[in-house]
């Protein structure tokens, strides 16, 4: 017998094309799509697709709500976490990877650093970001983690916020990564923890109690990797799961060393403060953090 909600929960990727409108980059990163039948017979070809769901209107506004709020995941979990595990900015010449808003490269250019490159493939995104967090050492360029290759630059320090969890091919991109380091050069960068990005809408996040306080996490086909579908904001948010051990793997093949890795947590001080809001954190971390030489 299946459990309850199964059907409702497994994602046909045929059907879940007639329901909804999906907003993928075209293949020259310029023209976008919504258009379901389009994206699905270039998959059939197999031909990989740049997803930029930050330029759907519904998901930006909902995007820039929760970076507005001051207690929010990003500031108050992530952004402290990765900004701990940096190297000396001073004089380094960076890029900023899924730069979104421009925060980091800003932080970055008052931190002392040489130049920084932020790409990114969401024209909302960069033109928030070139509005508010602009500088004379800050470049912003439209441009998706899958065309790094374009890049004719070098560089001291890479940096990723909470972006490679719509990577495809994640081993591709950690080579490619690589290979635009200077010899000794840095990689950090935060992704959604894999224990997270195993949800698969099948079930809840977390059990819980009458009162809704989460008991604990509920983990489901954690050992199957690949596309998630589910509801967040936008009905067909997408994100790839891979397992600790493949994002480990995939760092080490493409020739780093891995000097610290973290996972999220939330300061008691907060948590005590606002247990509606991250109350989850304590049965899973949401983010993991990766700091890698050349």
């Amino acid at each position: 017998m299946k459990p309850k909600g199964y059907m409702t929960g497994l994602w046909n990727w045929k059907k879940n094309c007639e329901r909804f409108s999906v907003l993928r980059t075209a293949l020259d990163g310029n023209d976008m799509y919504n258009d379901c039948e389009f994206i699905s017979q270039q998959k059939r070809k197999g031909i990989k697709m740049q997803q930029n769901i930050y330029d759907n209107d519904t998901f930006f506004e909902n995007f820039r709500g929760l970076r507005s709020d001051e207690i929010n995941f990003n500031e108050i979990i992530e952004s402290p976490i990765i900004t701990a595990m940096l190297p000396d900015l001073k004089g380094r010449k960076i890029l900023d990877i899924g730069c979104g808003m421009g925060q980091h490269a800003m932080q970055y250019s008052k931190a002392g650093a040489a130049s920084v490159l932020g790409i990114d493939i969401s024209e909302k995104m960069l033109a928030f970001a070139k509005e508010n967090n602009s500088a004379d050492n800050i470049t912003y360029r439209r441009l998706a983690f899958e065309d790094l290759d374009k890049i004719d630059e070098r560089f001291d320090l890479i940096t990723s916020s909470l972006a490679f969890d719509y990577s495809e091919d994640f081993g591709k991109l950690m080579k490619e990564i690589y290979a635009l380091l200077d010899d000794g050069g840095y990689l950090v960068f935060s992704m959604s923890h894999p224990i997270s990005t195993a949800y698969d809408g099948v079930y809840d996040r977390y059990t819980r109690t009458e009162d809704g306080v989460r008991l604990y996490a509920n983990l489901h086909n954690y050992g199957i990797e690949g596309e998630r579908h589910f509801k967040w904001v936008v009905e067909d948010y997408e994100v790839y799961h891979r397992m600790i051990s493949t994002l480990i793997n995939c760092i080490a093949g493409a020739g780093f060393v891995i000097e610290e890795c973290r996972e999220s947590k939330v300061p008691d001080d907060i948590l005590a403060k606002y247990p509606d809001r991250f109350g989850g954190v304590v049965h899973q971390p949401d983010f993991i953090f990766f700091r890698c030489r050349k």
